[in-house]
């Protein structure tokens, strides 16, 4: 998932700053989608329509990825994310493989284990706080599993993580404040050199990790180099680490406030793949990614100037009722479910078949232990702006009484 597209869409006037929409974001669509598209001045285009939003995301010769670097705090584009075609292209060549299916599928036992740990230090609580307890640890700890580093190194990922995320909520200043831009290049330049001793020590002694994966991969006689390998694991604790614990806390909210459809997985659980999938569509946690436009052009109808953004509401596509039939009902039976919760085009999230496998065990391992959980009376959900996650999330564990 796009942590770069979702920092770049606040330059072109982000609703999700409004508290209300991203409570319920699914009663604010249909309005927005009736307006078209939705000119923002000198910000640009504002895209709510699944098939303007489609015309955007595959046209990256036009409407570019690699244009916003600056915005991240980075000191070069985070690949492959904001690199274009046809650069773009020879890394995922090389990319692809070592996140296809078949590779993710052999994480499945240790990912597993992972899970059951910490639902087995949870199982035993009253009372959770979800997101502190399971949804920020567990895909940390995935992402350290992967990269072969010890679980204690978790306090200084997660510490890195919010550096580079959310400055704002470290200094408590607004994100283009000088603290708080101060703190984003700071946290940055850590990354760069935690990642370039991690580098060095593999390859000094590989292992059987991702980062000596990257060291070996080849295609067709091209290799990555240093700061390539930089820049994919700069990506990857941006992204792997923020999004799926934001789509883990909009999963179970939802399934804490809906009893019903939380009791269907846990009888029958071979609902769950379908259940991720829908419950991705219908929340959304990403829920807008930005493109810049590399000439004057338009879309749907629009005028762009060259240099502009055009942000698209992703969570809208996912529910346009030109798209998809019953978009406004959540269906674990959804029979042909084309969201697009990982992107669409080119940019596709490389890690998407990583953040299922980790959605699907984590529902398993949790529903499996702690069939009955709901969240105390008077809980008002507060969720962060651009990824969607949730402050904190209290859950009662157990039968109601």
């Amino acid at each position: 998932m796009a942590v770069g597209d979702a920092q770049s869409s606040q330059s072109a006037g982000n609703p999700l700053e409004n508290p209300a929409f991203l409570v319920a974001p699914q009663a604010i669509f249909p309005g927005l989608r009736a307006q078209g598209a939705l000119p923002l001045g000198d910000r640009g285009v504002l895209l709510t329509r699944s098939a303007d939003i489609a015309a955007l995301l595959t046209n990256p010769e036009v409407f570019s990825s690699g244009m916003g670097v600056t915005q991240t705090g980075a000191e070069r584009p985070l690949i492959p994310l904001q690199i274009d075609p046809p650069a773009h292209r020879q890394y995922r060549r090389i990319l692809d493989p070592l996140f296809s299916p078949q590779q993710v599928k052999a994480m499945e036992g240790p990912v597993s284990d992972l899970a059951r740990s910490l639902v087995d230090e949870i199982a035993a609580d009253r009372e959770v706080d979800f997101v502190r307890q399971f949804s920020v640890r567990f895909p940390s700890q995935v992402f350290l599993a992967l990269l072969g580093l010890p679980l204690d190194e978790l306090p200084r990922f997660l510490e890195l993580k919010d550096g580079f995320i959310r400055p704002e909520s470290i200094t408590g200043k607004p994100r283009g404040h000088e603290d708080s831009v101060a703190l984003l290049k700071e946290t940055a330049t850590a990354i760069y050199a935690y990642f370039d001793t991690v580098i060095s020590e593999r390859q000094a002694h590989p292992g059987d990790d991702i980062i000596s994966s990257f060291l070996a991969a080849e295609v067709d006689g091209a290799r990555l180099s240093r700061e390539d390998i930089l820049d994919i694991c700069f990506l990857f604790l941006a992204a792997g680490l923020d999004t799926v614990s934001a789509s883990l806390d909009c999963i179970m909210l939802h399934l804490a406030q809906h009893p019903g459809r939380r009791q269907a997985l846990v009888a029958d659980p071979s609902l769950i793949p379908s259940a991720v999938e829908e419950l991705l569509r219908w929340e959304s946690p990403v829920m807008m990614v930005a493109r810049f436009a590399t000439q004057d052009t338009e879309i749907a109808g629009c005028p762009v100037r060259q240099g502009q953004v055009v942000t698209a509401l992703l969570g809208s596509a996912n529910t346009d009722e030109d798209a998809m039939d019953d978009p406004d009902v959540v269906r674990f039976d959804r029979e042909v479910n084309r969201h697009i919760a990982f992107g669409r085009g080119i940019h596709r999230c490389l890690g998407s078949h990583l953040a299922r496998l980790e959605l699907r065990i984590a529902l398993r391992e949790w529903h499996a232990r702690i069939p009955d959980y709901r969240v105390p009376d008077g809980f008002e959900p507060r969720f962060t702006t651009s990824i969607r996650s949730l402050v904190e999330l209290p859950l009662l564990l157990g039968p109601s009484a």
